[in-house]
C-alpha cells in the first residue's frame, strides 16, 4: 500500500510524522511519498518536495506564490498518475490542499483521499466547508469539529488530540523566560526587535530564544551583545520547558503544545496592516490560539498587533506570576476536553483499516 502525502508546514510535517511512524510501526508494506518536511523524512517518508520551499505567511504571500504551488499541484498530481498511487492524505496547508483535492478529484476518478486536520472553516467561513465533501474521510483533532461537519452533514472522524499522546506535564524547576518568536521567516523578523527590548528591560531576568533551525540564527546578529540570553535550536521544547517559569510564543500549535507541557505563555502575532485587516475582517471568532479555543476561555493572554509590544507583554508576565493556580487548573480542564485513548494510533489504523490494500 502507498500513500502520497501533502502538507506544507511545520506543524502539519510533525502531525504527518507521528501518523508515519505508528503505521510503520505495527504495519508492513506500507510506504509514504510526498510533500513533507525533516520530521517526516526521518519516520521515513519519501521526499518529492520539501516543504521548507512552500511556507506561507498571510494573503499576500499566497498569491505571490499561486503561479509556484499551482505548478506544483499538477507536478504531484502527474506523479501520482505515473506511480499509479490510489490513497493521498492532506495533512492541513488548507491555501494548497483543498485546491490540490479538487484537482485530484477531477483528475482521477477513483482516488481515496483522507483529509487529515482540514484547513479551519468554522473560523474562517463555513462556505469552505462545500469543497471538503470531495474528501472521502475527514479527520479532525478538535471535538467541536465532530458537530460543526456534522451540521453540514458530514461525518468526521474525531479519536482526540493526537499532542495528548505525547506532551505531558512537565515540571518546572527553573526560573528563564522562554522566547519562541515562529518558525516563518516573517514571524521571526517581527518578533525579534520586541524580544530584545523586553531582554533589555529585564535584565535581571534569564531568557532562552529557541528557533527551528540553523537559518533562522541570521536574524539573531543583534541579541549576541546580550548576557541574560541563551539561542537554543537543537533541543526539543520539552528538554526546555523544564527551565522555564514562562514562555512568550508567536500564536501557532506551539501555543497548545505549551498548554499540554503546563507552561502558562503569553500568545503574541504581528503580521503586515493589510494581512490583518483582512484576517480581522473574515475571522469569525473571540480567540486565536488553540488552547483558549478548545476552552473557549483565555488561558494565555493574546496580545495582537499594536497590543503586541514589550511594556505591555512586561505587564501580563508580572500579572501570570500572580495568578499562576489559575492559569494551571485552566491547563488541566484544556487538556481533559481533548484527551483520547492511543490517539495517533488509532488514525493510524482508520487509515490502514480505510486504504486500498494492492497485493
Amino acid at each position: 500500500m502507498k500513500f502520497f502525502v501533502s502538507t506544507g508546514e511545520a506543524s502539519g510535517d510533525l502531525h504527518l510524522s507521528y501518523l508515519v511512524k505508528s503505521v510503520k510501526s505495527r504495519y508492513k508494506d506500507v510506504d509514504f511519498v510526498g510533500v513533507a518536511g525533516e520530521k517526516s523524512k526521518k519516520e521515513g517518508v519519501e521526499i518529492l518536495q520539501d516543504i521548507s520551499e512552500l511556507a506561507i505567511m498571510g494573503f499576500t504571500e499566497a498569491i505571490k506564490k499561486y503561479k509556484f504551488l499551482k505548478q506544483k499541484a499538477y507536478e504531484y498530481l502527474q506523479y501520482i498518475k505515473d506511480n499509479q498511487i490510489e490513497n493521498v492524505i492532506l495533512v492541513d496547508y488548507g491555501g494548497f490542499n483543498v485546491k490540490f483535492l479538487e484537482l485530484l478529484k477531477n483528475e482521477i476518478m477513483d482516488i481515496k483521499i483522507f483529509y487529515y486536520i482540514p484547513p479551519k472553516v468554522w473560523i474562517w467561513g463555513e462556505k469552505r466547508v462545500e469543497k471538503l465533501r470531495l474528501a472521502d474521510y475527514i479527520m479532525v483533532i478538535f471535538p467541536w469539529e465532530v458537530d460543526f461537519y456534522k451540521k453540514h452533514n458530514i461525518d468526521a472522524v474525531y479519536f482526540g488530540n493526537p499532542f495528548t499522546d505525547f506532551y505531558k506535564k512537565v515540571e518546572r524547576i527553573g526560573d528563564k523566560i522562554l522566547l519562541l518568536p515562529g518558525s516563518r521567516r516573517q514571524e521571526i523578523k517581527a518578533m525579534l526587535p520586541v524580544f530584545e527590548e523586553i531582554i533589555n528591560d529585564l535584565k535581571d531576568d534569564k531568557f532562552i530564544l529557541k528557533l527551528n533551525s540553523e537559518q533562522d540564527l541570521v536574524y539573531t546578529e543583534n541579541l549576541k551583545k546580550y548576557t541574560n540570553l541563551e539561542i537554543i535550536i537543537d533541543k526539543e521544547l520539552k528538554d526546555i520547558v523544564g527551565d522555564c517559569k514562562l514562555s512568550v510564543a508567536t500564536s501557532g500549535t506551539v501555543t497548545l503544545e505549551l498548554a499540554l507541557f503546563a507552561l502558562p505563555s503569553i500568545v503574541v502575532y504581528k503580521t503586515s496592516l493589510i494581512n490583518y485587516l483582512i484576517g480581522k475582517y473574515i475571522l469569525k471568532i473571540g480567540y486565536i490560539s488553540l488552547p483558549n479555543l478548545v476552552l473557549n476561555d483565555e488561558i494565555f493572554p493574546e496580545l495582537i498587533q499594536k497590543d503586541c509590544e514589550a511594556k505591555n507583554i512586561e505587564k501580563h508576565m508580572k500579572k501570570i506570576l500572580e495568578n499562576l493556580p489559575e492559569i494551571e487548573e485552566k491547563i488541566e480542564n484544556m487538556r481533559k476536553k481533548i484527551e483520547g485513548k492511543a490517539v495517533v494510533e488509532s488514525y493510524a489504523d482508520f487509515l490502514i483499516k480505510e486504504g486500498k490494500w494492492k497485493y
